[in-house]
This record gives structure tokens, C-alpha cells and sequence, in this order.
């Protein structure tokens, strides 16, 4: 039996007292000499230091290209940057703008973030690699890729600059070694996706393995931003247009207080809307629902239909997206025949002016199921505006001017989901979520000695509200022309005593407006300008930067065509020469575009 002094519990002597008692003699000496030859009686030896760890095998070296006009690649394109570095690859990010076809053949291993913008155009700073990159006959064998497309499927050319870079990588012989994503607005779970399956494919065997990617989608503060918006209370609504107007814009304040957020001039506001009390209405009525039943909405567990209708879809824009899941709802032989590959200028012409409600209308006369109705939507997504305030001149304050969009179409009323959210439904006191969305790719210069040429017809206007603000607030010295438009002088002259108290003060050096109504025959900014030709270019020679703001369909396309003619004239070059030199101002970030 064990003594009593023995380094044990009782029960411990008892269990070994026990197993011990059925060895014999020989049993026994060769436990003994084991233990003791095993180091197991011998006393407890010092922690070992940890083993140094083993350096990792690079993956190689890794190029995400991006190209932006909100700054969502950008966003997504740092996040890959570092969760490639994470796992092992030399990894860099360069922006279309200052990229090159010739740059693409220098990449083992590539990764593309763009955005489609507008009719199927790629960003507006990615447009002269696009061309270029589109046209370029060099073999790229050599580079392994995967392409990652943002856009939104309420257009009809969904995603298209992403689906064209990628199909003309493999016609250039690049080895694509993950498909393409296409993300619509809500794209932060399909990125993540994509940018694990990639960074597995173009790792090599020899290099280390790693764990899955987890914290790319996942977030670990509870900072205001896209996935955290901010409830920032109401402070103001103002209607700037006066009595007898046409138009109905309105001034918005927002407070920032408590928000953590900050803005530059030339950044945008999210918006995070809810669709109107008539409008769910009539959705409800079209699909013959009450309301009252539960549906389940992703990452929100159920609600009450009416409620999700409200708060979580998009319950209006119609496209080819939209109609294709109510096919599949309805089975319906008509919707079919429509989304036929032959039948493409017939569904151009039923989406233009619709909405979804009419598509049920017309598809789904017995109306849906409430699990049905709300599987033909998607996310309802935040609305992006122009920020119209300086943050020094305002601070914890962000402010807005929006114009609200009704109209009818089809023998129906329509409105504009955000902008008439802010205009009917929302008021002071109330709290609106919303997250400030940076816009690089529209910034003041950094030389404040530099002169700033402003265009800026209607809501365009929001941005260089900015821009004098903080240029009166930093005591910038450059000259500060304005070309502003809208409709009438006496309704519609946005901020009116604003700018002329900027003019007083010497913060404004001119401004030209051109109210296109107040005459028998309609003017606009670009006529302004060439009517300014010689003072505009010489703004240029002096070095100004030059900056436009609002519809890209028409009026964007005016004032760049404007700029040409008159580069062309008072320099005495040729048109060639004309386009190199506006292209040149373009390189150089002197001439900068916000529009949509």
C-alpha cells in the first residue's frame, strides 16, 4: 500500500493501491524503470519557448485593378488588397484612371472591381482605359484573372463594363481562373464569395494554406457607415422654389451629432428610404393581399407583409430581373414570349415608364402569394445626392437639395421613391438613416491659389454650394466662377441671396446664369460658356480646374461638347488637338464630373 505521505488524494492512493495490486514483482520494476527512463517522475521541466513560426511562401504577386464612379470598387478593392496580403500574395490596387492596356500583360495574377454606370458605360474615370483596353490586340496568356462587376438590375445593361472586360481578358488568351460575379446593390455577400473563391484559385500549391475568409463581409465595430447607417435627426426642410414654380426642390439639413462621420466637399449622402403608404398600397391591392401576412425577409427573420413592403424591398423599378422571377412565379405565357431573346426592343418599350405594379397588373390578374410577391424584389437600395453643405462651415450638419420627381405615365401617378420621401413624408424631429459616401474622384484642388470653374444647371448646383462654402471657410485665394440654370429667375434661382452674398464678399469672383424658360427661345449653361469663351479659356491657361454636376443624358454631354469648341477656338487648334487637350485636363484631375 502507498504511505500516507505520498503526493496523493486518498481516492488517487485507492486507484493506484488497486491497479498496483495485480501487477507482479517483474510487472512492477519495469513500471518503475519506465517512468523513471520517460522523465514522467522526474520534476516538471520550464514551458518550452513556442516554436518561431514558419514564414509564410509567398502566393505571388497580385494586381486588383478597380474602376469607380461612386467609390464602391475603390471600397471593395481595398478590402481585397488586404485580405490577399492576409494570404500571403504581394498584393497592390491601381485605378483604371491611371491605367494602361500595356500595365494589364505585366499581371501574373489580376483581380477587376468595376462598376457599370448609365447605359452600360464604364466609370467616368475608366473611360479612356476602357476604349483603349477594348481595342488592344496584346496577348495575355500569361495572366490569371477573375472579375467582379457592380451594378444594378434595374437597368437594362446589367453589369455590362465587367461582362465586357471579362469576355475580352479571355479573347486575349488570359486564363480565367474564377467566373464572374455580377452584384447588384446589395453585393456585399456575393463579394465575399467571389473574393474567397479567387484568392483560392490563384494561390499556388506551394504556398501555405489559409482559413477561409471570414471578416471580409463580417464587421467588428459598430462605426456609422453603408452597414451601419446613421439615424441623423431632421433639422430642416426647406422649399426653394417660389410660388408659381414648376419644380419643386427642396433644401434639407441633417444633423451628424454623435455620428462620428465625416464629408469632404464633393462627397455624396446615402439615403436610406422607405416606400410610400400609396404605393404599398397599390402593390398589395395589384397581387390581391392584405397586408397582414408574414413573410420571411433575409437577415431580418419574418415580418408582417405590409411592414416589409414599407421598410426592406424595392417595390417599383421594373427590369428584365424583376420579370424574369415573376415568370417563374406565374408561369404566365405572354411574360414569357416578352423576355424572349427576339422580343429585347418589345421589353425595352413595356419597362419604359412602368413599374412593377403594372407588370403584375398585367401578368399576374389573380394576383400572388405573399412568399411569391416578395421573392420577385430585391433589396430596397440607400439613394446617393450630392452634399451640398461645407463641414466647416456646418459643423455636425450635412445638408441636401433635391429635386422631388412625380410624373404620370401609363395613366398612372408616379414618384420618385427618395426624393419624395424627403419631400412628403419626413419631417423636422424625424430621424432618416443615412452613411456619407466618399467621392475621390471629385475634390477641390489642393492648391487653394488655384481657380475653380463650376457648372452646375438645377440640383447640380448642391455641390458647388459646397465648394464656395469651404473655400470662403479655409480662406482660399483662387478666383471661383459659377455657371448655374433652371427654369425661370424669379422661382427658381437656387440659393439666390446666397450667391450674391459670396459675390459681396469677394468669395465668388462671377456668375453666369441661364434660366431657359424666361425667353421665347431655351438657354442653357453651355451657351453661357461659349458665350464666355475667351475669359474661359483663359481660366484654363491660368490653371483652373474645371468641375460639372448633374444630367449625364443631355446636359453633361453638352457642356463637354461646349468645352471642345471653345479649347478649339481661342487656342487656334485643330478638333484632334481640342479633344487631347480636354482628355489632358482629364488625366491631370483638372476636369472632374459628378453627374447621373
Amino acid at each position: 500500500m502507498l504511505p500516507e505521505h505520498a503526493p496523493f488524494t486518498p481516492d488517487q492512493r485507492k486507484a493506484l493501491d488497486s491497479l498496483l495490486s495485480g501487477f507482479d514483482l517483474l510487472q512492477r520494476g519495469w513500471l518503475s524503470g519506465f517512468l523513471a527512463s520517460s522523465g514522467a517522475l522526474a520534476a516538471p521541466a520550464a514551458p518550452a519557448a513556442p516554436a518561431a513560426p514558419a514564414a509564410p511562401v509567398s502566393a505571388g504577386k497580385l494586381t486588383v485593378l478597380y474602376g469607380t464612379e461612386s467609390g464602391n470598387s475603390e471600397t471593395l478593392a481595398d478590402r481585397a488588397v488586404k485580405e490577399a496580403k492576409k494570404r500571403g500574395f504581394q498584393a497592390t490596387m491601381k485605378n483604371m484612371a491611371d491605367a494602361t492596356a500595356a500595365d494589364i500583360a505585366k499581371c501574373s495574377n489580376l483581380l477587376v472591381i468595376v462598376s457599370t454606370w448609365g447605359d452600360g458605360e464604364p466609370p467616368e474615370t475608366a473611360t479612356s482605359f476602357y476604349k483603349e483596353f477594348m481595342s488592344t490586340d496584346g496577348a495575355l496568356a500569361a495572366v490569371r484573372y477573375s472579375v467582379c462587376a457592380l451594378g444594378d438590375t434595374s437597368y437594362e445593361k446589367f453589369c455590362q463594363t465587367g461582362k465586357d472586360i471579362d469576355a475580352r481578358l479571355a479573347t486575349l488568351g488570359a486564363v480565367r481562373v474564377n467566373e464572374r460575379q455580377d452584384c447588384d446593390v446589395d453585393y456585399e455577400e456575393a463579394f465575399a464569395t467571389w473574393l474567397d473563391a479567387s484568392l483560392i484559385a490563384l494561390k499556388p500549391a506551394s504556398a501555405l494554406p489559409s482559413a477561409p475568409l471570414a471578416a471580409v463581409s463580417a464587421t467588428t465595430t459598430t462605426e456609422y457607415g453603408k452597414k451601419h447607417p446613421f439615424p441623423a435627426e431632421v433639422l430642416d426642410t426647406v422649399l426653394l422654389n417660389g410660388e408659381g414654380s414648376s419644380k419643386e426642390t427642396i433644401h434639407l439639413e441633417f444633423s451628424l451629432a454623435g455620428s462620428g462621420m465625416t464629408y469632404e466637399p464633393g462627397d455624396a449622402l446615402a439615403v436610406v428610404p422607405v416606400n410610400a403608404p400609396d404605393t404599398v398600397k397599390g402593390i398589395l391591392e395589384a397581387a390581391k393581399l392584405t397586408g397582414l401576412e408574414e413573410v420571411e425577409v433575409k437577415n431580418l427573420g419574418r415580418k408582417v407583409l405590409a411592414d416589409a413592403l414599407r421598410e426592406d424591398f424595392d417595390i417599383t423599378a421594373l427590369s428584365r430581373n424583376v420579370l424574369t422571377k415573376l415568370a417563374e412565379a406565374t408561369n404566365s405565357a405572354a411574360l414569357k414570349a416578352l423576355l424572349a431573346d427576339d422580343a429585347k426592343e418589345r421589353l425595352k418599350e413595356f419597362n419604359h415608364g412602368r413599374e412593377i405594379v403594372d407588370a403584375i397588373h398585367e401578368f399576374a390578374p389573380s394576383g400572388l402569394s405573399a412568399e411569391a410577391l416578395v421573392g420577385i424584389f430585391r433589396k430596397l437600395p440607400p439613394r446617393l445626392y450630392s452634399i451640398a453643405s461645407s463641414p466647416l462651415a456646418h459643423p455636425d450638419e450635412v445638408h441636401l437639395t433635391v429635386a422631388a420627381v412625380r410624373y404620370e405615365a401609363h395613366g398612372r401617378q408616379r414618384k420618385g421613391v427618395c426624393s419624395t420621401f424627403m419631400a412628403d413624408i419626413i419631417k423636422p424631429g424625424d430621424q432618416v438613416s443615412i452613411f456619407v459616401q466618399p467621392n475621390k474622384n471629385f475634390r477641390l484642388p489642393d492648391d487653394g491659389s488655384k481657380p475653380v470653374i463650376m457648372v452646375g444647371p438645377g440640383t447640380g448646383i448642391a455641390p458647388f454650394r459646397s465648394f464656395i462654402e469651404h473655400r470662403a471657410a479655409v480662406g482660399a485665394t483662387g478666383k471661383n466662377w459659377l455657371f448655374m440654370g433652371d427654369q425661370h429667375y424669379l422661382y427658381d434661382f437656387l440659393y439666390q441671396l446666397e450667391w450674391q452674398d459670396h459675390l459681396k464678399e469677394g468669395t465668388l469672383t462671377r456668375i453666369d446664369a441661364a434660366f431657359s424658360r424666361d425667353q421665347p427661345e431655351k438657354i442653357y449653361v453651355q451657351q453661357r460658356m461659349l458665350e464666355q469663351s475667351k475669359d474661359l479659356y483663359a481660366w484654363l491657361e491660368e490653371g483652373a480646374h474645371f468641375y460639372v454636376c448633374g444630367d449625364a443624358t443631355r446636359m453633361a454631354a453638352d457642356v463637354h461638347e461646349a468645352l471642345i469648341s471653345i479649347v478649339e477656338k481661342e487656342a487656334a487648334i485643330s478638333r484632334e488637338a481640342a479633344e487631347a487637350y480636354v482628355e489632358d485636363l482629364k488625366k491631370t484631375k483638372r476636369y472632374q464630373r459628378d453627374v447621373y
